[in-house]
């Protein structure tokens, strides 16, 4: 092995950090060993806190509607061939039953950012579930509001909210996203909900267009020092009828590699196999897993409007009932050695590294 290489990966594990050049050069010299002993350690860390429990989350994406034009996005805004829907309060309660008789205790609801979903429609259907739920998390991913809508709907009992970062480059931020949307807003939207008292997740896609080395280095550096409680990354995957639907995927083995590295910078982090990962490979959930990712995230939607839900192209898992989901991933888990656990899957932190 490459002895800068071996001697980076080795300062990673020790130090949980490394300059701006020592991880530009790490995503750069990408190797199959290098690949290996970063899996390695970091499904070692990853067991040393949580052991080999898989966390589920139950994702319910209740509304493909949105004002915004990301250039990446299937649902985006003047995409015409979305069919677009809202789901009523009652189906998502019924998708949370349905979840909780499965074992789930994370619901996580995502939608594009549509505006009929007010604070106040939004507020109540969170405190209706937490509380018919008030064992479980609830977890939001509803896009860029103001302080004062983050405020409303964690005092009326939200405990999570996923916002990813996209790129923590502002000049990159600028080619994957229309003019309207602004690179600033997106951070204070992130640090507004850190403050409040949210577990934030952020994340980023892998191979997006225009993402250069530096890029990527950038974010893990933006990962490293905010210390998200989770993180979600997946491989960029082209949508049809987008700016970027000839722009080429990401790959299932540079999102990996980046996997382990997050890992190592944040141990306690906790660290989907994303379906993206699913979508690129048969058998990329599992492979996350052993690259130190710790949660899955199954689809709880009606099956009748998962194929409307297409952030990106040939999204895996829109045929089937959740049990059957459910039961799918409890069999993949254990034929690797992990074990889907039924539990609110929160954060343990670990204790000061030294």
């Amino acid at each position: 092995m490459d002895e800068k290489l071996f001697s980076i990966i080795d300062s990673l594990e020790q130090n949980r950090r490394l300059s701006f050049e020592e991880l530009t050069w790490l995503v750069s010299h990408r190797s199959v060993e290098g690949a290996m002993l970063l899996a390695k350690k970091a499904a070692a860390v990853r067991d040393s806190i949580y052991g080999r429990d898989v966390f589920v989350r139950g994702l319910i994406e209740f509304s493909n509607i949105c004002k915004n034009d990301c250039l990446y996005c299937g649902i985006r805004k003047s995409q015409t061939a979305c069919q677009r829907y809202r789901l009523t309060e009652p189906q998502i309660m019924l998708c949370c039953q349905q979840g909780y008789a499965l074992g789930f205790r994370t619901f996580v609801l995502q939608s594009g950012e549509d505006g009929w979903f007010t604070d106040e429609r939004l507020c109540q259907i969170v405190s209706h579930i937490k509380t018919e739920y008030p064992d479980c998390a609830i977890t939001l991913s509803v896009g860029e509001r103001s302080r004062e809508s983050y405020q409303k709907l964690f005092d009326a009992g939200a405990d999570r909210y996923l916002l990813r970062h996209e790129t923590a480059t502002k000049s990159h931020y600028e080619k994957i996203h229309p003019k309207e949307m602004s690179f600033d807003h997106r951070m204070q939207c992130i640090q507004d909900l850190r403050d409040i008292g949210y577990d934030v997740g952020i994340g980023m896609m892998v191979g997006a267009p225009y993402q250069t080395p530096e890029d990527l280095a950038r974010d893990l550096l933006f990962i490293e020092d905010f210390r998200p409680e989770m993180c979600g990354i997946g491989p960029f995957i082209p949508a049809a009828g987008t700016p970027f639907a000839h722009f080429p995927a990401g790959t299932l083995e540079e999102t990996l590699y980046l996997l382990s590295i997050i890992r190592l910078l944040v141990p306690d982090v906790l660290l989907p196999a994303t379906t993206a990962l699913g979508t690129i490979d048969p058998l990329g959930r599992e492979k996350g897993m052993q690259a130190g990712a710790n949660v899955v995230m199954p689809n709880l939607s009606p099956v009748q409007v998962r194929k409307k839900y297409m952030l990106y192209d040939n999204k895996i898992c829109t045929g089937e009932e959740s049990a059957q989901c459910r039961n799918c991933l409890d069999l993949r888990m254990d034929k690797i050695g992990y074990t889907i656990v039924s539990d609110r899957g929160d954060i343990r932190r670990e204790k000061s590294h030294v």
